[in-house]
């Protein structure tokens, strides 16, 4: 999931480079969506990590 979100800031920036708002304004929310769905599911298996031990 990390490396999508990487893949789609890279896209943005590129594509924000050459002109394209467009597409480096979808690109950058859709990276922002998958960073906080990567973050919510690492929280949530550190949680499940400390419960076992």
């Amino acid at each position: 999931m990390l490396r999508w979100t990487i893949t789609f800031v890279i896209l943005a920036i590129v594509a924000g480079i050459f002109g394209f708002g467009g597409i480096a304004a979808g690109a950058a929310s859709i990276a922002k969506v998958l960073f906080f769905i990567f973050i919510v599911l690492f929280v949530i298996s550190l949680i499940r990590g400390r419960r076992k031990i």
